[in-house]
């Protein structure tokens, strides 16, 4: 295994030369995790060959949490999500983004060791096993499946998300420890990120100061959105950086972690988190806003201007369309 020894390009040369004949659009980094991370990738891979994802390492659950105790490794679901959003629309990336998604079911037997693993999880954790530095791996995994961007770490440090919650019917408040668990206990309060010191991920730091646009959001509030302002230095990479920023709200407001919060009460959570951080837009479908002014109050004391666009797709479920968001992205960086 001695030629995994460095990093690779990020997409292989055919879809190098196809790129470099094109415009290759603005820099972009994009912050987040989940589902919420990979629908603004699927959007703005649309729009820009020079895209960065920078994905929250605080996941304890599941196939990720289970790599995470068990090798002591960054949890590696939302990253492979990311790199999955990344391949483009090809034979070659959508046989590579349903390699990475595939989940083993239980088989015949019962506590099989490969039971629920995602296989992008375990390709992740092999390359990280393999070089021995999460970036260079996640870099090989992006030139295998061709992705169009790069997606990196918010620090290579497994980070854990703390907050507390109100013991129901009292004004109690107990000390909730873990994402899985902070993502269905009920609203937050005083969230944190441990270990406080952690370092964030060096390269993207870089990204964020010669991005041109830096997108944040949609994603789990608290537990995907809120922490990139948490890790002390990329929050203040984010309020020192040059680039415009762009603020993408959730569809849906009444997750259990944010349990009875507006549209307006998700922008002053970022406020009372981050004081200094500031927004130039924030884009929002127009459904999920029930209060427009006092959103657009909420906006205001963030610095940014409100942009209303229909960017979610036409099923029951408060999922994003991509299109719609490419969409609504090519005119806000258009535009300003």
């Amino acid at each position: 295994m001695a030629l995994l020894t460095g990093p690779l390009p990020l997409v292989p040369a055919a879809s190098a030369a196809s790129a470099g004949q094109q415009d290759k659009g603005p820099s972009v980094v994009a912050l987040g995790g989940g589902h919420g991370l990979s629908a603004s990738l699927s959007a703005l891979r649309l729009l820009t060959s020079e895209l960065t994802a920078i994905v929250t390492v605080a996941d304890d659950g599941g196939s990720s949490g289970r790599l995470r105790e068990e090798y002591g490794v960054l949890p590696p679901g939302d990253l492979r999500m990311a790199l999955s959003a990344l391949c483009d629309d090809t034979d070659w990336g959508r046989t590579w983004r349903d390699v990475m998604q595939h989940r083993f079911k239980p088989g015949k037997g019962t506590g099989g060791s490969l039971d629920e693993h995602a296989m992008g999880n375990l390709l992740i954790v092999t390359l990280w096993e393999l070089l021995g530095d999460a970036v260079v791996g996640l870099q090989w995994a992006g030139a295998l499946l061709g992705a169009r961007g790069q997606v990196l770490p918010m620090s290579t440090t497994p980070l854990t998300i703390e907050g507390e919650v109100r013991v129901d019917g009292t004004s109690e408040l107990q000390t909730v420890r873990g994402q899985a668990k902070c993502a269905v206990a009920g609203r937050l309060e005083a969230v944190r990120l441990l270990p406080e010191s952690a370092p964030a991920c060096v390269e993207a730091l870089t990204a964020i100061e010669l991005a041109d646009w830096v997108v944040l959001g949609p994603g789990s509030w608290y537990t995907s959105v809120l922490p990139h302002l948490l890790l002390p230095e990329m929050r203040d990479a984010l309020c020192k950086t040059e680039a415009r920023r762009c603020l993408t709200m959730n569809l849906a407001m009444d997750t259990r972690e944010t349990l009875g919060m507006s549209a307006a009460d998700h922008l002053r959570v970022l406020r009372d988190y981050a004081p200094e951080f500031t927004v130039d837009v924030v884009l929002a479908d127009p459904a999920s806003v029930q209060d427009l002014p006092d959103f657009k109050q909420a906006a205001g004391m963030l610095g940014a201007e409100v942009v209303l666009g229909k960017v979610g797709a036409s099923s029951r479920r408060p999922i994003h369309d991509p299109l719609r968001l490419a969409t609504a992205y090519h005119d806000i960086f258009g535009n300003r």
